[in-house]
């Protein structure tokens, strides 16, 4: 068996162009989304601490709408293609199991879409400024994952209203 070498993040990321509103394509199965039945986005703004807000939404089976509230930050000054991203409330920031990696391993050089994973590969997510992805442009976020090592039979489609 080929062992992969490590996860490689995209080489800079524009984090003005980054914040804004991402539609989830597809994941791996996580179990703090166990109950998003679709509809899901992430929406990231800037702080002026230099951080970013992050908000998660996600539609539930039942039709609800269910949101988590999070904050991310930038571990790579470089790229700023590594950060942690923590949804526990604040006063558990000292505790490092509370910061979650976020590594941006592909982004379109328009920023339409991104891929996003972890250096243990145990999780990953695929996103669009759009509901639906260009079948092409999901081909090619699927190059950027299985390049990386991730195995991308276990990515499963998030259903978006259209």
């Amino acid at each position: 068996m080929i062992v992969p070498g490590p996860v490689k993040t995209v080489p800079v990321v524009d984090l003005d162009r980054y914040v804004g509103t991402w539609f989830e394509v597809a994941r791996f199965d996580n179990v703090f989304q166990r109950g998003c039945a679709g509809d899901v986005t992430a929406t990231y703004a800037k702080r002026p601490d230099g951080r970013l807000d992050v908000i998660n939404r996600c539609r539930r089976a039942d039709g609800s709408m269910t949101t988590a509230a999070g904050v991310a930050r930038v571990v790579d000054i470089t790229t700023r293609a590594k950060l942690k991203v923590r949804f526990a409330p604040a006063f558990l920031s000292w505790l490092p199991m509370v910061w979650g990696d976020y590594w941006i391993i592909g982004l379109a050089d328009d920023y339409s879409w991104v891929v996003v994973g972890t250096p243990d590969r145990k999780y990953l997510w695929v996103l669009s400024r759009t509901a639906v992805l260009a079948e092409s442009n999901y081909e090619r976020a699927l190059e950027i994952a299985r390049a990386n090592g991730f195995d991308d039979r276990q990515l499963r489609l998030t259903a978006q209203a259209r």
